[in-house]
């Protein structure tokens, strides 16, 4: 036998350890090279492990949850037919982002065709699928083996699950496999009975990393939150008649290319916010550029892709980029340089409700916009009442760098912008 020990590679970027989030491989199971072995979560973004050989998997260094540093052993593979190489340590090939598909080497591609099958079906004992798509095949009842592949290499997508559901409602619409979490949901006794019961979910991956840079905002951040109502009737009636007029060939707009081009215009007059500070070197960098971070929701947690200069961008631009990387998050497709780099944020829960938010900041940035929803209430002008759409905008700021004055002039700037949109188009 001649055993290889796989060690975790270099990332790059300074990355010293990552967290094991999930593996595609088991001890016993064979592995072609360059077939994923194990995903992994950096401080930005899901990295897929590949195999630099083929073999039987003889060990692995741990479960979901554990930290490795680079260069930790992770994986022991017996090299089967190579008994004349000597067992020593070895990296895998350059990890890849879990969105983009691995591809066949040269050395794998002139394997002799048994090796190949054996790899082949140890590949389909496990469809490939990024954690995002296992996990939204779960809560939708379908099994992986089940779904035709179009992805690169044989990998589902996100696409390749509505297909199927499309084509395959009621099995979509049936249990999903069965689970610890599935069992606890499932009601033991009649309704309306006590039940006790406690479910431990570890809080590994993403979600990890979530609650990590929350945690560390808040306790670092000196967070102060300012809220001002804006009436948005006129910039809903532009919204409106733009659509109207352009919608079939450019697109629908929201509300939110529209704030972006508020935020661009605003921070010209306020570049205290669009900045981010270093608070261990004491250096807080002001920018030219806007590149704003949009809070995106997804099946494995929140995310912030970065709008890049969203100053030189027009409105149509801006909604095309923000619908292109919201899909790329949601999909397991977004690459770490599209989750980087932000100057200042939106986020917004105006969709589902709400009066007042508190948002945390998006450190290093110094200010976060928040959306609230749009409501239609009386109001009061040239001593007649009538009907306007109002929203608020709460805003953060980090008291450390943003005074409380300069905090209430962008976001009034912002407010007459809004207020009136024609501003908006002003150099």
């Amino acid at each position: 036998m001649a055993e290889r020990t796989i060690k975790m590679p270099d990332i790059g970027e300074g990355i010293a350890e990552v967290e094991l989030v999930a593996w595609h491989v088991k001890p016993g199971d064979t592995v072609a090279e360059d077939q994923p072995i194990a995903d992994v979560m950096t401080d930005k973004a899901t990295v897929e492990i590949p195999s630099p050989v083929s073999g039987r998997v003889t060990w692995i260094g741990g479960e979901a949850g554990t930290v490795f540093a680079v260069g930790a052993e992770i994986v022991k593979i017996d090299v089967a037919g190579d008994a004349a190489a000597p067992a020593k340590a070895s990296s895998p090939p350059a990890p890849k982002a879990v969105s983009v598909a691995p591809t066949p080497s040269p050395a794998t591609a002139s394997a002799p065709a048994p090796a190949r099958a054996a790899a082949a079906g140890a590949a389909a004992e496990r469809p490939i699928a990024s954690p995002s798509v296992r996990r939204r095949a779960w809560e939708l009842g379908i099994h992986l083996a089940q779904v035709r592949a179009t992805g690169t290499a044989g990998r589902i997508t996100q696409a390749d699950l509505d297909a199927h559901a499309k084509a395959h409602p009621a099995a979509a619409r049936g249990a999903a496999p069965s689970s610890p979490i599935a069992h606890a949901l499932t009601p033991a006794r009649p309704s309306g009975t006590p039940r006790d019961g406690i479910e431990s979910i570890p809080v590994i991956g993403l979600r990890r990393k979530i609650a990590l840079k929350m945690q560390e905002a808040k306790r670092r951040i000196p967070h102060f939150s300012y809220v001002e109502e804006c009436d948005v009737t006129e910039l809903e009636a532009l919204r409106g008649a733009l659509n109207a007029q352009h919608g079939e060939a450019r697109g629908k707009l929201t509300l939110l290319p529209l704030l972006m081009r508020a935020i661009a215009a605003a921070v010209v007059e306020h570049p205290e916010v669009n900045a981010n500070f270093d608070d261990e070197k004491g250096v807080l960098a002001r920018h030219a550029a806007v590149h704003i971070g949009i809070a995106t929701q997804t099946d494995s947690g929140l995310m912030v892709p970065v709008v890049r200069h969203a100053e030189a961008l027009d409105l149509w631009q801006c909604a095309a980029e923000v619908a292109r990387l919201a899909a790329a998050a949601r999909a397991g497709s977004i690459t770490r340089g599209e989750l980087g780099g932000s100057t200042i944020t939106i986020t917004s829960l105006g969709a589902i409700g709400g009066i007042v938010t508190t948002p945390i900041i998006n450190a290093p940035e110094v200010a976060i916009v928040g959306v609230n929803r749009i409501v239609e209430r009386p109001v009061v002008r040239g001593g007649l009442v009538v009907p306007r759409q109002l929203m608020n905008l709460s805003s953060s700021f980090d008291h450390r760098v943003v005074d409380g004055h300069v905090a209430a002039l962008f976001v009034q700037a912002l407010r007459r912008l809004l207020e009136t949109p024609a501003l908006l188009f002003v150099p």
